[in-house]
């Protein structure tokens, strides 16, 4: 059984339903010798790349992108990121990002993420960031309905 964890912002750990995981979407990174430090390891600030990397496919999945989202007028900055690092991610690594939204307000949306390392089989990193909603003022705004109807959207299905 495939299992998925959501970090609360308690920060105490919950298991989640399958139903509520209907919304997970997964990215595929292989890590890459530049993205290691001296020691071989995966370097810290690359998580935030993959994070932002499997945000865009949970977008891609729902069939719109941020582009699409910021042409619409809306801008996503980050304005809080927390990140657990639990076991190692070498060069060369298939990682699994896990993607999900855990919470949406009035103008602001948090992603919560787990990195499953396929080739150890181990999750070594869970996290989450905020983001707010901003104009082209950098003003913080509410989410237009145009743009949380698409947030709200189910996972598409392609090729079928």
């Amino acid at each position: 059984m495939s299992r998925c964890w959501v970090k609360p912002q308690s920060n105490r750990m919950k298991k989640v339903s399958q139903t509520e995981r209907q919304g997970v979407v997964e990215e595929q990174i292989q890590v890459r010798y530049g993205e290691t430090d001296r020691m071989g390891h995966a370097y810290y600030a690359n998580y935030l790349f993959w994070f932002e990397q499997a945000r865009g496919a949970w977008c891609r999945a729902r069939g719109f992108t941020y582009l699409q989202m910021e042409e619409a007028g809306i801008k996503l900055p980050v304005v809080e990121v927390w990140t657990k690092y639990r076991g190692e991610v070498k060069y060369d690594d298939i990682l699994v990002v896990r993607v999900w939204v855990s919470e949406i307000k009035r103008a602001a949306v948090r992603f919560d993420y787990e990195v499953l390392n396929q080739t150890s089989g181990q999750i070594t990193t869970e996290g989450y960031t905020w983001h707010v909603a901003i104009n082209d003022s950098h003003k913080a705004v509410s989410f237009p309905p145009e743009i949380r109807a698409w947030m709200d959207r189910p996972l598409q299905v392609f090729g079928e």
